[in-house]
């Protein structure tokens, strides 16, 4: 995780602080609205994904981009839901969409290309945002 959290501090040029609090909001937005099994099985090959959880996880909350950006994206009340937590925690919309590539491109090196886009491809909205 901490190898993740790094490279996005580098390459989106945040605060590591922040890069960390974008990975935990994408982690728990997966773990709530992403399709299971497929998940559990990308978190478990998710280097630091299930500590993340357990230290930061917010049990059965739904969110990833909702309210004044709902049409953004199309759909997916749970994926703008996390948007709004990743702009409310201080990311532009252009560094969100830097995160999420980056996060995407960490889970493909760890829990394959197409168990990632398996459950990319079943959140409605989330494959526009990647």
């Amino acid at each position: 995780m901490e190898e993740l959290i790094q490279r996005i501090a580098t390459e989106v040029g945040i605060d590591p602080a922040l890069a960390r609090k974008a990975v935990e909001i994408i982690i728990n937005f997966l773990h709530r609205d992403g399709p299971q099994p497929m998940v559990g099985e990308l978190i478990g090959k998710f280097p630091g994904a299930e500590a993340l959880l357990r230290d930061h996880g917010e049990g059965g909350a739904k969110g990833f981009l909702g309210g004044k950006l709902a049409g953004l994206f199309g759909g997916g009340m749970g994926a703008m839901a996390a948007l709004n937590e990743l702009t409310d925690a201080g990311l532009e919309l252009d560094q969100v969409q830097q995160v999420t590539r980056l996060v995407v491109d960490f889970a493909k090196e760890h829990a394959g290309e197409e168990t990632v886009d398996q459950v990319i491809g079943q959140i409605p909205g989330l494959s526009q945002f990647v």
